[in-house]
């Protein structure tokens, strides 16, 4: 490369000797730019002749042409100097704080009932503000859009926004996927926002050099560098979506939804966690890589929310025993234990038995594999998938359902005797991408309520009440409405217990 330079140079030299000649004898306006784009593989025989092609333009063509002309030649390497890439990406990553109230539990010996006969009723729970927040992204500078973590914004009353040169925005929440830890926030200006370029993630190497930039502990923008560390890392929750870039560039609490951009100024990810033993950085960060980001934040501007695609297959991983047993070829991949009636993937011709090999030419080994690939699509999108049967490879296209969003209740709506229970839909195995219910799910019990004196526990599952019984919030409350008597019938810890409950 430093050889491509020299003859570059010496190039360039002649070519602005020619346009000397040029302006002593006749008057040019020089306004155009010539950029020539120089990649480090070329040989010093192909640089020479790029350049001498543009000299013998220049010279053909004469003095029309050189006042079309720049009077310098730009060698573009797609490096720029760090100071200079800071410069240009940093307004772009905006600090975010937030504002929310929390329920605040008493005393936990309160919850004694010795305390409660001789003090009697303890005090109801009372909410508290809390402040937080984090960085974010802006990718639309015109329409005002910011990315962020649905961790940063999340149970927020108040989001403020604040740019690099100090402007205060309000924003909006738009849209938020638990699932992959993404948020799309919108704020509203007179003047168009600096904006960042989305990058490649999917061409990023371990390796390459990186930079991120955030508002960590609260602090004004600041900048770390460091390298990419690995790929495909899992995330960090059970049931996240998709994979992770690994970083040893410092991100701490604060860092996170901001910016993890290339040494082209263009954005690769969204630190969004980091690995520690004590809070601190320790050189180990997670980020979201931003193939998911574009996902994500389309399905939000054109929904309002993700709508994440549904096989409809129970599925486990191949093992080499169990393969051996099938009489299999092959050790990995996804088995598919039970295809869900009127799926997409009994309509595509999967059957149990099958082992999904390939998702759009995308290598699956695993269930966590597959459920990213069919996890990250649109529900409605369509999907090569290939799979063994018989130690023959098949190929089949399936078009892919949805997964229902969670609805919780509080359940004093349903009846009073429940006051302190939040509810759900009971997914029996909620990672199989199969999607039945199987009753209903207690996610947590205020202390002291009607619900927790009862006896329930968050986790129980509700399956009957009396005789009747029950795959969902829906039939849970209609037969549990108005009634002064409920006899529920719950599994908890792999036991079978009843619940009497009397107005």
């Amino acid at each position: 490369m430093e050889k491509n330079k020299f003859i570059l140079i010496l190039a360039s030299v002649s070519f602005l000797s020619v346009m000397m000649m040029a302006v002593e004898s006749h008057e040019i306006d020089i306004d155009h730019e010539i950029e020539i784009e120089i990649d480090e593989d070329m040989s010093s025989d192909e640089v020479t002749e790029m350049v001498l092609e543009i000299i013998n333009e220049g010279v053909e063509v004469g003095e029309k042409a050189l006042k079309n002309a720049l009077a310098t030649i730009k060698i573009k390497t797609g490096q720029s100097s760090l100071p200079d890439l800071i410069e240009e990406t940093s307004p772009a990553v905006v600090r975010i704080a937030i504002r929310g109230t929390m329920e605040t539990q008493q005393n936990p010996f309160f919850d004694d009932p010795f305390f409660e006969r001789f003090f009697g009723q303890p005090q109801m729970p009372r909410e508290r503000e809390f402040g937080g927040g984090g960085s974010g992204v802006i990718i639309d500078g015109q329409l005002g859009y910011i990315i962020t973590n649905a961790h940063v914004i999340d149970r927020a009353d108040e989001i403020k926004v604040f740019s690099k040169d100090g402007e205060e925005y309000d924003a909006e929440v738009l849209g938020s996927d638990k699932g992959t830890d993404l948020a799309l926030i919108k704020i509203t200006s007179d003047k168009k926002l600096p904006e960042i370029k989305l990058g490649d993630s999917d061409s990023v190497r371990v390796g390459d050099s990186v930079v991120a930039i955030g508002a960590p502990f609260g602090l004004s923008q600041t900048v770390t560098s460091g390298i990419i560390s690995a790929l495909g890392r899992p995330q960090m929750t059970a049931d996240g979506f998709g994979e992770m870039i690994q970083t040893d560039a410092a991100i701490n609490p604060g860092n996170s939804g901001g910016a993890l951009i290339n040494l082209e100024g263009k954005l690769i990810g969204i630190p969004s966690s980091i690995f520690t033993r004590g809070g601190g950085n320790i050189g180990i960060g997670f980020a979201i890589p931003v193939s998911t980001v574009k996902n994500i934040t389309s399905q939000i501007i054109d929904f309002g929310s993700v709508k994440r695609g549904l096989l409809g297959v129970i599925i486990s991983d191949l093992s080499q025993d169990v393969a051996e047993q099938l009489g299999l070829d092959i050790d990995k991949g996804a088995l598919i234990q039970e295809v869900s009636p009127d799926s997409a993937a009994e309509d595509a011709g999967l059957e149990p038995g099958d082992v999904i090999i390939e998702v759009d030419d995308k290598a699956i080994e695993s269930v966590n594999d597959l459920r990213n690939a069919i996890g990250l699509k649109r529900s409605g999108e369509r999907v090569k998938i290939s799979i063994i049967r018989n130690n023959r490879e098949i190929i089949k296209n399936a078009k892919l359902g949805e997964i229902a969003v969670e609805q919780t209740v509080q359940a004093d709506q349903i009846n009073s005797l429940l006051a302190g229970a939040e509810l759900s839909d009971y997914i029996e195995d909620s990672g199989s991408m199969f999607g039945k219910s199987q009753g209903v799910i207690i996610l947590s019990i205020e202390p002291n309520s009607n619900a927790d004196r009862a006896r329930l526990k968050a986790g129980d599952i509700i399956w009957a009440v009396g005789n009747m019984e029950v795959e969902n919030l829906e039939e849970f409350k209609s037969v549990t409405e108005d009634r002064d008597i409920l006899i529920l019938r719950v599994k908890r810890n792999g036991r079978q217990l009843i619940i009497q409950m009397r107005k």
